[in-house]
């Protein structure tokens, strides 16, 4: 069995919810795909849990590929569908001496997919769209750590009215049960940024009148994150030799995606330190230089903050002793990074690969973290 291969899947494909988790996607997204593009399982069992094949995960990977580089969904879809077709009709020619389709990343090589460049946690694409929208019903048997459809379109419903009612203890309770009821990595994916998303949609269409709303909503978010990673912090003391860093770039103001990183990370036993909103270069090579951080994660919102030479500094850094130095993972997080990369730069899926790495690097065994299914990571 595949290492990452989740018990039950072997010979049958795997669900919804294990692909999404291996993409470092939301399973709304995989749905809203398959609904708008056709971007499906080729095969389904009525009555049964979706499953989705190697040539179909192989079409998803297309997908994620050609969105990270900008090109529209809709385009993306058709591409990656045509491709896949092809690399059907080739295998169907050749048998086994046929190659992986055009653009799937095979273990081991140095492919390093690009996150979306326009949303970071979750992708861009998210089916959420607002209060009230429609949606296609969740499968059954859904796997227990993944909310339903309808249950989270429930819970975006009430927080974002709660919020354009300006009820401030209203937010404040519905934000906390959902933490609560999903998990601070679930509420944030399934909830909590698809509220934001939709409120800050409100504001762009309505000259400004929602500004308000988008700020009382953040600021009831980021108390409930900064709370959860108290409590964590408190609780789970680790003797994790090095901390991982966490700051965003000189100019970038947007702190939110990283105090969710923070707050899952100390709830899994890291040490964190988070610098906050626009740290200076001098600071951040001070930082890393004293500190000697397991992993760096650099958030930039947007493309005027994104600086790939500081990123390049930072991971160039060495410590230790003679014949025995190291370096911190730097990771570049954040649409702002857009198409840019580089080989000793990892890129996030999304928070929860953000959390993978971040949680694993340093430790033992460590010795350069991976994206899903062993191959070097991507932006968030």
């Amino acid at each position: 069995m595949d290492a990452h291969e989740e018990p039950g899947t072997a010979g049958a494909g795997v669900t919804t919810g294990v692909l999404a988790r291996r993409l470092g996607i939301s399973p709304t997204t995989l749905r809203s795909w398959d609904r708008r593009y056709g971007l499906g399982p080729a095969t389904r069992v009525e009555g049964r849990h979706r499953r989705w094949t190697a040539e179909d995960v192989a079409m998803v990977r297309e997908m994620c590929r050609l969105t990270a580089e900008g090109v529209p969904p809709a385009e993306a879809a058709r591409t990656a569908k045509a491709q896949a077709a092809a690399a059907q009709a080739l295998a169907a020619g050749a048998g086994a001496a046929a190659g992986p389709a055009a653009g799937t990343p095979v273990a081991g090589s140095p492919f390093r997919p690009l996150a979306p460049v326009s949303e970071p946690w979750p992708p861009a694409d998210a089916a959420y769209e607002g209060p009230g929208s429609a949606e296609t019903a969740p499968e059954t048997l859904a796997p227990a750590d993944t909310p339903s459809v309808e249950d989270s379109r429930r819970r975006c419903r009430g927080l974002a009215r709660a919020a354009v009612r300006m009820d401030a203890e209203a937010v404040q309770e519905q934000i906390t049960a959902t933490v609560e009821a999903y998990g601070l990595l679930a509420a944030w994916e399934e909830v909590l940024i698809p509220t934001l998303r939709y409120v800050g949609r409100r504001w762009e269409s309505s000259e400004d009148r929602y500004v308000e709303v988008e700020h009382l909503l953040s600021w009831h978010i980021s108390v409930t994150l900064r709370h959860a990673y108290a409590r964590a912090a408190a609780r789970n003391r680790t003797a994790d030799t090095r901390p991982v860093l966490l700051a965003c770039l000189p100019g970038e103001q947007h702190t939110l995606p990283l105090e969710a990183l923070t707050a899952v990370l100390a709830e899994r036993g890291r040490r964190v330190l988070m610098l906050g909103s626009s740290v200076p270069v001098e600071a951040l090579e001070a930082t890393v230089r004293r500190v000697a951080p397991a992993a760096v994660a650099l958030w930039s919102q947007s493309r005027s903050t994104a600086d790939l030479p500081l990123a390049r500094h930072l991971a160039a850094i060495r410590w230790g002793i003679h014949g025995a130095r190291t370096r911190s993972h730097v990771l570049l997080c954040g649409p702002g990074w857009g198409l840019r990369s580089d080989p000793d730069l990892l890129r996030p899926f999304g928070l929860a690969d953000a959390v993978r790495i971040m949680a694993s690097a340093g430790r033992p065994g460590d010795d350069a973290p991976v994206a899903s299914e062993g191959r070097v990571q991507e932006s968030v």
